[in-house]
Parts: C-alpha cells; sequence; structure tokens
C-alpha cells in the first residue's frame, strides 16, 4: 500500500539514517513477531480494588477527589 512512497523517502535519506530506518523496521518486527502487543494489552486487574469503601464514597466523590490530587 505504502511501498513505492516509503521507497522514494528512502532514496532521499543519507546512508547512515538509511541504516536506522532497516534497524527500526527490524524492531518493529521481532515486536510484533515475539507478541509483545498482545502482552501490553490493558488489564482490569485492579478492579474491585476500593470495594471495601463503597459505602463511603460515591463514584462521583471519587473522582472529585482524584482531581484534587492531580
Amino acid at each position: 500500500m505504502y511501498e513505492k512512497e516509503i521507497k522514494l523517502k528512502i532514496r532521499e535519506l543519507p546512508e547512515d539514517l538509511r541504516r536506522e530506518v532497516l534497524d527500526y523496521i527490524e524492531f518493529l518486527l521481532r515486536k510484533y513477531k515475539s507478541g509483545e502487543i498482545e502482552a501490553r494489552k490493558f488489564k482490569f486487574d485492579w478492579e474491585g480494588g476500593l470495594s471495601e469503601i463503597r459505602e463511603k464514597f460515591s463514584s462521583v466523590e471519587l473522582q472529585h477527589k482524584a482531581l484534587e490530587w492531580r
């Protein structure tokens, strides 16, 4: 899809930057092949972490408190 555009841009680069592009492509290939992207998905392991204070505070009150802390 972008092959022609990529080739044109790479030809414009000096040799040392072409090597950097190649290194980056290799990095991306390793990253996606190793499943690293899959492992970085967001987890909900924190869910229920504040259940003991559920009766004391509403979610809106907690949001306001979080804004104060920022």
